[in-house]
């Protein structure tokens, strides 16, 4: 989830590079227009993450099967980039005229309001779906998180994530506990379990964002799936008593232990390990979990006691846990000078077979409709399926719409915060002064 930090020179070169191809971009999207200013693309190149395959792998396998005749009129042609030099390389593309077909990009990049929104640089999926008869194939709820996360459906939802709290059945049946529904129910449940000697929550902590998680889940629960909406435009403040609430709750939890000890150094592989082990009893995480669950090399528990549930409910709330919190991956867009009838093909094919293809061949779960039958699928992972396929509103985390430093502050003082060395209300104070220096 997290995306790969760098040193503070390689941040500096990125910043310089990128104001300087901002300076051009404005330059390149007047020659822009949709299969115009330039000659038609020979080949439908793919810029990838060099650390996420998924994408490439599929669109690989999809182009020696189903869109066997795309390829052969317009052959794929994939390459990878460093995913912390993403914005800087594509600022660079951008500048030269130069942009692949199909190309991952930085969330601000691909905004309305950012360099390749501003330059009409790259298309609008939505109208472009739905000229090609396609738009159907992607799911109401990964449209949704799309738009709400970059402004516009500026990408496809190759990988969709859900989140939610995996908790192991057999520690619930053993302590008597059901799965809990109220806010209330799994802190009773989280006092059950550390009283039985089980840890009650594991989490990353030592990556900050885990915990923050949890304290956005808590805020829409309590006051709606616009809360965090509200703080980006001013209505609102994080200050505010029933935003300080939802620190405060997380915070609890952290210093009556129900964490357990160590969390502020847990790591992400810690975390999945104490779960899969069987020595706790739940965990909030997003789907992108299922690879670790289904592997029995790393699921001593097995896969059948493992269950699966929305985040709770707070009694009161103007939220509720038919609003899954989702994310759509990286922003994969499509250059607008690039599209032709040929690049339509290929797009079209995509929508409709890349759902059914990447959850036979993966195990993953996309944003696309699963149009054909997939076998072999383990039931923890059709569940979540099913849940993507017929939800219709969803939330986005906690940061989401909140700058780079504001971000970070939220992420590193979460430890301070789960430790009582920082209070909830100067929490939320620090972030919202964040937030107020970056207006």
């Amino acid at each position: 989830m997290s995306v790969a930090k760098t040193g503070r020179r390689g941040w500096a070169v990125r910043v310089t590079a990128a104001t300087g191809a901002a300076l051009l971009l404005a330059g390149c999207a007047s020659d822009n227009g949709s299969g115009s200013g330039g000659s038609a693309p020979d080949k439908f190149s793919l810029l990838t993450p060099a650390e996420n395959a998924i994408i490439r792998d599929e669109l690989t396998a999809l182009s020696k099967n189903q869109c066997a005749t795309a390829e052969k009129a317009l052959p794929l042609s994939s390459e990878t980039v460093a995913q912390s030099d993403v914005v800087q390389k594509i600022t660079l593309l951008a500048s030269q005229d130069a942009l692949p077909v199909m190309f991952v990009a930085g969330t601000a990049q691909v905004k309305p309001t950012g360099d390749l929104g501003k330059g009409k640089l790259i298309v609008d999926y939505e109208q472009t779906l739905k000229d090609l008869g396609v738009w159907d194939d992607i799911l109401p709820a990964a449209a949704s998180t799309v738009k709400s996360a970059y402004g516009s459906m500026a990408s496809l939802p190759f990988q969709y994530n859900i989140e939610g709290v995996f908790y192991n059945k057999k520690i619930f049946a053993d302590n008597g506990v059901q799965p809990p529904q109220t806010w209330d129910d799994l802190v009773a449940a989280a006092q059950k379990f550390k009283g039985a000697g089980v840890v009650p929550i594991t989490e990353a902590g030592s990556q900050g964002w885990p915990i923050t998680r949890l304290i956005g889940m808590y805020i829409f629960r309590s006051l709606g799936p616009d809360a965090m909406t509200a703080i980006q435009k001013g209505e609102a403040k994080l200050t505010d008593p029933q935003y300080v609430a939802a620190a405060k709750a997380v915070a609890d939890l952290g210093t009556a232990g129900m964490f357990g000890e160590g969390i502020t150094s847990r790591t992400t592989d810690a975390a999945n390990a104490q779960f899969l082990n069987g020595q706790a009893a739940m965990m909030y995480n997003g789907s992108w979990f299922l690879a670790n669950l289904n592997d029995p090399k790393q699921n001593k528990i097995g896969a059948e006691n493992v269950g699966f549930i929305p985040f709770p409910n707070v009694a009161g709330g103007k939220g509720d846990s038919s609003q899954w919190p989702a994310n759509a991956g990286a922003a994969t867009a499509l250059a607008t000078k690039s599209y032709t009838p040929k690049v339509g093909d290929w797009l079209k094919c995509v929508a409709e077979n890349y759902g059914s293809s990447v959850l036979q061949n993966q195990g993953v779960i996309s944003g696309f409709r699963t149009n054909q039958q997939v076998s072999n699928v383990p039931p923890l992972t059709s569940q979540l399926q099913e849940i993507v396929s017929e939800a219709s509103q969803t939330v986005l985390w906690f940061e989401a719409l909140m700058d780079a430093k504001t971000t970070s502050d939220a992420q590193t003082n979460a430890a301070l915060l789960l430790t009582g060395k920082m209070a909830p209300d100067k929490y939320m104070s620090t972030l919202q002064a964040d937030l107020d220096q970056a207006r």
